[in-house]
């Protein structure tokens, strides 16, 4: 049996001597060579007459080496295991340490040293303690008009006017690029789109007001188009913002216009099938019920987001800062420089910290993720891919396409880390006492747009 010893020689970090002697691993290589004899293909032998001396000869050397190498690492694995070491990535040889020459004509007594970054102990604060707020967005009566008009258009009926003559009207066009003075581009951008007029600038909307299928004007992106329509006309015609004055004939095919729903119960009735809404002040009612649903999802998302950064600022945890550095460099897929490696390290170590913080609740409190979860998980994943509509009764194919998924072994590992930190952070949401707040959208939405700016 291998011997091991350990000792510290560093900030979290060990360094283990594993001493292999010739009855550890001779037997096994005796083992091995005779293997080796009965499935060696050697022209004038046949399979498995092979002389044990000549399969020595030609293959001993790197059988002896992964022998002992074998014997070694087992009496690494033994030794971690027993003492219920909880390490960082895998152990390192440590590179300072002369590798012994491993000699098959000479067994002997060989040493093996390794370096290992160890997890550290850490207490993680009480949630019932750190500072957080529920941010309520007031839903305005603005909000549910604009989503009232958004229904009347979606379940509308689509007419076909002879001329353009609403902000409302729905037109199919041509972009051809141009010259100056209106000349075709040879070879230049041809595109068709589809936009509304109230997207082209409000003083620009007056060149196209009378126009009929067939009719076109003569623009410049920069003068026909505010910012935002701006921006994505521009990257729809594969430009850039460096091409915002460049000219273009927009080329009418056709004019649409979208006739609203009438707020009746057969709206009502298309926007809340399960629902028995019989006048527009209910389905007002519902409408900015649903509004607040959302608004009060991506509320409870902010407290997890202001839990996640408490865990990480309020946990103090050291690191085997030296360990880690050092299998970045040369432990990972393909090896990195120093400087690669301090740039990197930063990040790594704050992604490192969740990891452990996150580890300590599951086990603390014991958060599990079951089978049935990851496959609700897929059953929602596809729903939500068909625009959220559930079909009725139990369908077949939905079991097939859930039992399927269930066989993808990366479908499964991404689905079960996501339920996993999912169901945390709804446990955590449970130990936190936030500060209620209203807010506006347009302030909640400024506060997020600069946390993320400022990450």
């Amino acid at each position: 049996m291998a011997t091991v010893t350990r000792e510290n020689i560093g900030v979290l970090t060990d360094k283990i001597v594993v001493k292999v002697a010739k009855d550890d691993y001779l037997p096994s290589f005796e083992k091995a060579i005779k293997t080796y004899s009965k499935q060696a293909n050697i022209p004038g032998f046949r399979k498995g007459m092979v002389p044990v001396g000549m399969v020595k000869k030609m293959y001993g050397s790197s059988v002896f080496a992964d022998e002992v190498l074998k014997s070694v690492e087992k009496g690494l694995s033994d030794y971690m295991v027993n003492e219920k070491i909880e390490i960082f990535a895998q152990p390192l040889p440590i590179a300072e340490e002369k590798r012994p020459d491993i000699d098959m004509n000479n067994p002997a007594e060989y040493d093996f040293a390794f370096e290992i970054g160890l997890k550290p102990d850490f207490q993680i604060p009480d949630l019932a303690k750190i500072r957080t707020t529920r941010y309520k967005v007031k839903v305005t009566d603005e909000m549910i008009e604009e989503e009232v008009a958004r229904f009347q258009n979606r379940f509308g009926k689509m007419t076909d006017p002879e001329t353009i003559s609403d902000d409302e009207n729905v037109l199919n066009v041509s972009f051809v690029e141009t010259d100056a003075d209106g000349n075709d581009t040879e070879g230049g951008i041809t595109k068709d789109n589809s936009l509304l007029l109230k997207y082209f600038k409000e003083e620009f909307r007056k060149n196209l007001l009378g126009k009929k299928a067939g009719d076109s004007v003569n623009v410049q992106l920069s003068s026909a188009f505010d910012d935002r329509e701006r921006e994505w006309i521009i990257k729809d015609l594969g430009l850039t913002a460096a091409d915002a004055d460049k000219h273009f004939k927009i080329v009418v095919s056709k004019i649409g216009f979208v006739e609203k729903a009438e707020l009746n119960e057969e709206l009502f009735k298309n926007v809340f099938p399960s629902q028995e809404i019989a006048d527009a002040e209910t389905f007002r009612n519902s409408i900015k019920e649903d509004i607040q649903k959302q608004w009060d999802a991506q509320g409870r998302n902010q407290i997890f987001d202001q839990i996640y950064h408490a865990l990480i600022e309020q946990t103090n945890i050291e690191f085997p800062e030296s360990f880690l550095k050092k299998w970045m460099q040369n432990g990972g897929e393909k090896p990195k420089t120093a400087d690669e490696v301090e740039k990197e390290f930063p990040s790594f170590v704050s992604s490192l910290k969740w990891t452990l913080i996150l580890d300590q609740l599951v086990k603390t409190h014991n958060i599990q993720v079951e089978q049935d979860d990851i496959r609700a998980f897929a059953r929602q994943q596809l729903f939500s891919y068909m625009g959220g509509n559930m079909p009725e009764g139990d369908q077949p194919w939905v079991n097939d396409y859930v039992e399927k998924m269930m066989k993808d072994r990366k479908f499964v590992e991404d689905s079960f880390n996501r339920i996993q930190t999912e169901k945390t952070f709804a446990w955590a949401e449970t130990q936190v006492v936030p500060e209620e707040k209203e807010i506006s959208a347009a302030d909640f939405n400024k506060m997020q747009e600069e946390h993320q700016h400022h990450h």
